[in-house]
């Protein structure tokens, strides 16, 4: 039997790339994979057709890649024109990767608590919500490539404060919620809906930002087993191979969910263990699943960060009742809403999942795109999803959504230009940040770059802004 699983045909495998991307994936993530792996990059602007043309000329049957909240429109199309193609994470998976809108709409769809959330299209009604409404509220973008540390959150105290704010940043849609005080917060990773790493992110004292970029500090002991009990529950809802989500633990000792995507920070570990999961799900089980003991991240987290970065392929032991083994596993515990359990029971309830391969859409573009159809056509939907469309919305949304996408040689070229930064300094800057943060900085937070580089004064960013004003006209 062993001898005919060897012997079946494994699928093409395809690792999915992006200019001016970071690269989650690398062929030393599925080692031990007998076949070639094939790589395809996605080169932006009107690369569509060549991209799927090279997908069918090398036959690549599983697509795997996260895709960046600017390409997940194209990616639905390219999907579509693929549709022998499987991708992973599915484009209905990565729906939450585009826009904290997304994350909301997944949430209400399968009751997923959340702090309480209002969208609006139309600015007037949010206007007329905020003159009505209670403070304090959180004010977030909504759509862009990554939210930058807590850059593009705000906490707003008043009615003026709250329009002053959208009055200098134009987001669009206004995408606000009720503040929950919280105690701090828990990003959570999973592989097949099974936790694999959790750690705290607790904020500096008399702050509310959690992030570690604005001062907070994070542990990776005694996350509670309820907590990784939604985060499983939110894995499976959108069918994640792997997955991460911050829950809030708030001073009410509720949770609630906040982020959740496909694309996130892992150590290099990690991402192996999710290549060794795949190859598994892929393979009809001719590889071997990675045993990914619960809690194992404290142990691991003992280490220093530097050290979690260069570590590869982890393997850990199953639990055996030998004498040493009952000795020393059974006396670890933790407390648990059902009473004081042993390690090596917890894991146990906690079981690798094979996610669903599913062909129906579940998110289409049609229905769910509202940053890029809202004011285009009028369907009835539920209020809650969709209000009444305005032509001027649309324009202004699909002006706020244009992104400036450069090569890393004319990124340089451009720091260069400011006198002070030499070749050394633009390629710190350039260490710090990829191409599209860089953009995207310039365009809606540039203290970005002064706050986060130490020698970057104020002088260099004022001819920073003039140099990339100049760059601009010319395109």
């Amino acid at each position: 039997m062993a001898k005919k699983k060897n012997k079946e045909k494994l699928p093409k495998i395809g690792l999915l790339y992006l200019d001016h991307v970071l690269r989650f994936f690398d062929k030393s993530n599925f080692r031990g994979w007998p076949d070639k792996i094939e790589t395809v990059v996605y080169h932006w602007k009107n690369d569509k057709d060549r991209f799927v043309r090279e997908v069918k000329r090398k036959k690549i049957d599983i697509l795997i890649g996260n895709i960046p909240a600017t390409a997940y429109e194209t990616f639905r199309e390219i999907a579509r024109e693929l549709p022998h193609v499987q991708f992973i994470p599915s484009m209905d998976t990565q729906f939450s990767n585009k826009s904290k809108e997304n994350v909301t709409r997944f949430a209400w769809k399968y009751d997923i608590p959340i702090p309480k959330t209002y969208i609006f299209y139309d600015h007037e009604k949010a206007n007329k919500f905020i003159d009505e409404t209670k403070f304090p509220k959180i004010i977030k973008k909504s759509y862009g490539p990554s939210n930058y540390g807590g850059y593009f959150v705000h906490k707003v105290d008043s009615v003026q404060e709250a329009h002053n704010l959208l009055a200098q940043k134009k987001y669009h849609p206004v995408y606000m919620q009720d503040f929950v005080p919280m105690e701090a917060d828990v990003r959570v990773m999973l592989i097949g809906h099974k936790p694999v790493c959790a750690f705290w992110r607790r904020p500096p004292e008399g702050e509310w930002l959690t992030n570690t970029s604005q001062g907070g500090s994070m542990d990776y002991m005694d996350v509670p087993k309820e907590l990784l009990d939604l985060a499983v529950k939110v894995s499976k809802a959108a069918n994640a191979e792997y997955w991460a989500c911050d829950i809030a633990v708030g001073e009410d000792g509720k949770y609630r969910i906040l982020e959740c995507a496909t694309a996130f920070a892992a150590f290099p570990y990690i991402r192996d263990w999710i290549g060794q999961y795949l190859m598994w799900k892929f393979s009809n089980g001719r590889f071997p699943l990675p045993n990914m003991p619960l809690y194992n991240w404290e142990e691991l987290g003992k280490m220093d960060a530097s050290v979690l970065r260069t570590l590869r392929y982890i393997t850990f032991g199953r639990y055996t009742p030998s004498y040493d083994g009952a000795y020393f596993l059974d006396k670890k515990t933790k407390e648990t809403q059902e009473g004081e359990m042993y390690l090596h029971e917890l894991d146990a309830q906690y079981p690798v999942f094979l996610t669903e391969d599913r062909t129906k859409e579940e998110w289409p573009s049609e229905k769910w795109n509202f940053q890029d159809n809202y004011g285009h056509t009028v369907r009835k939907v539920h209020a809650q999803s969709n209000p009444h469309p305005s032509k001027d919305e649309a324009v202004e949304s699909e002006a706020q959504e244009d992104m400036i996408v450069l090569s890393e040689k004319k990124v340089k070229k451009l720091l260069t230009s400011v006198e002070g930064i030499g070749k050394k300094k633009a390629e710190q800057i350039m260490d710090k940040f990829d191409t599209t943060e860089i953009v995207h900085a310039l365009e809606t937070a540039p203290e970005k770059l002064v706050e986060e580089i130490s020698w970057f004064k104020k002088k260099f960013l004022n001819k920073l802004m003039k140099e990339w004003e100049a760059f601009k006209s010319k395109l």
